[in-house]
């Protein structure tokens, strides 16, 4: 059955077991096209991170798609109609690359499941999160030119930050998929994990992240997330680094209460301020 418009990207939050606060898991729904991308698909993913963003208590999103792909790309079909269009195909363009490039100024961290075939746009959106981690079975690469497309949803500027011009290059000219350990070798995800463990492991992933206090966790994924999307120096990124940390440290309720709980011998009881 093909999802409804409501349906192509499904919203599920869950609270975080022995921890405050809840992770929203995000899933691409268009199984029967391995989850290609159109652009009610664009407008349903932005919608779902406004909906995750909205509940209280979110201290991370994951990613995924359903069935045996995470996304193959750009629905190909709908492009034969879309490509002919010059005013419409390059706002379809730009609505992918805001809802994609949002994900990295959202102040909780973003990690995509890598659970099937992920390719083009599916690659796409996997390099706009703060972080991957893949699935034994699943395959990654960009594949744009083996249909006679090129990437334009930001692959060719952000793969080659993550592995390096060359190994981009060989990447987006060969065209060919990468096996979950080549992807961790090349450092497309952080880790590898047992098609089965792929979501238990990011849950446990999320439970760290909510022991910590949701401010510095913000702070830190800004700070990083900034110097890496701008290619600052490193004297750029040192100031902005100091910068954030004095402010955290001197105006925060956390960072003291982290201090005390460390000289008390207890659980922090962190409040986000």
């Amino acid at each position: 059955m093909t999802p409804s418009e409501d349906d192509l990207v499904r919203v599920d939050v869950n609270p975080i077991d022995d921890q405050k606060g809840s992770v929203a898991v995000l899933t691409l729904n268009r199984p029967e096209q391995l989850n290609a991308i159109t652009w009610d698909m664009v407008a349903a993913f932005d919608a779902a991170v406004s909906e995750a963003m909205a509940t209280d208590g979110v201290r991370a999103i994951l990613v995924t798609g359903a069935g045996r792909a995470f996304s193959a790309g750009g629905d190909l079909k709908a492009y034969r109609i879309l490509q002919r269009d010059a005013e419409r195909f390059p706002a379809f363009v730009a609505a992918l690359h805001a809802a994609f490039s949002r994900l990295r100024t959202l102040p909780v961290p973003v990690v995509a499941l890598i659970n099937g075939v992920t390719a083009a746009g599916g690659l796409e959106l996997a390099l706009s999160c703060d972080l991957a981690m893949i699935a034994r079975s699943a395959r990654i690469g960009d594949c744009h030119l083996n249909f006679g497309q090129m990437g334009g949803g930001g692959v060719l500027t952000l793969l080659p930050r993550f592995v390096g011009i060359a190994r981009a290059t060989e990447l987006v000219v060969s065209g060919r998929l990468l096996t979950a350990d080549e992807a961790l070798e090349w450092g497309l995800v952080s880790r590898v994990c047992a098609d089965d463990e792929l979501l238990p492991q990011a849950l446990e992933l999320v439970g760290q992240v909510a022991a910590k206090s949701p401010l510095a966790v913000a702070n830190a994924k800004y700070v990083m997330a900034s110097i890496w999307s701008e290619a600052a120096s490193v004297d750029a990124g040192l100031r902005l680094e100091r910068e954030r940390n004095a402010v955290y440290c001197l105006t925060s309720e956390d960072a003291p209460e982290g201090l005390a709980a460390f000289e008390e011998k207890r659980p922090p009881r962190f409040v986000g301020r």
